[in-house]
């Protein structure tokens, strides 16, 4: 019994021994810091009072949280406009996720990030030039999903054209 409790001990103090070799990308990091940290006490923080800039963006993503009626166009090579539907709220990046895209995995030792599926199971790519747009469907009461992209537009239904 001695023995084992021996072993155990030998093993949690070699672990405790390991040292972990910084990376590049460490290294690179910590001078990057070092470097912000010199601007900063170098030149210091603007001297922002009012917050404008952040009481605007704040007042857009609290109007984009209502049902607003919006028109979606698109724009053709010459910069005309074509009207596309009808539609509510504001387009939705294709590559925009419900949930965090990477999964952070447990460990003992600092593992990179793990991509982590969509609530559908699906794997987003990190950027797409897509974008979802809600469309009221024509003569009909009801919205639905369109995907519109440059050079491609999906819809459930028929579009002018």
């Amino acid at each position: 019994m001695l023995k084992y409790a021996l072993l155990a001990l030998t093993s949690l103090t070699l672990i405790g021994c390991t040292q972990v070799q910084p990376t590049s990308e460490d290294i690179q990091n910590a001078k990057q810091e070092q470097t912000n940290k010199q601007a900063v006490e170098t030149v210091g923080m603007p001297a922002i009072t009012n917050f404008q800039e952040k009481r605007i963006l704040k007042d857009i993503y609290e109007l984009r949280d209502t049902q607003i009626r919006t028109w979606s166009y698109t724009q053709d090579m010459n910069g005309h406009l074509h009207k596309l539907c009808d539609s509510i709220g504001y387009g939705i990046p294709a590559a925009t996720q419900y949930t965090n895209p990477q999964a952070k995995p447990s460990g003992y030792y600092a593992e990179p990030p793990i991509p982590q599926a969509d609530p559908n199971g699906l794997y987003s790519p990190a950027s797409a030039e897509g974008t979802w747009i809600l469309c009221k469907a024509p003569n009909q009461d009801k919205t639905v999903p369109v995907y519109v992209e440059p050079r491609l537009i999906v819809s459930p239904f028929a579009l002018n054209g």
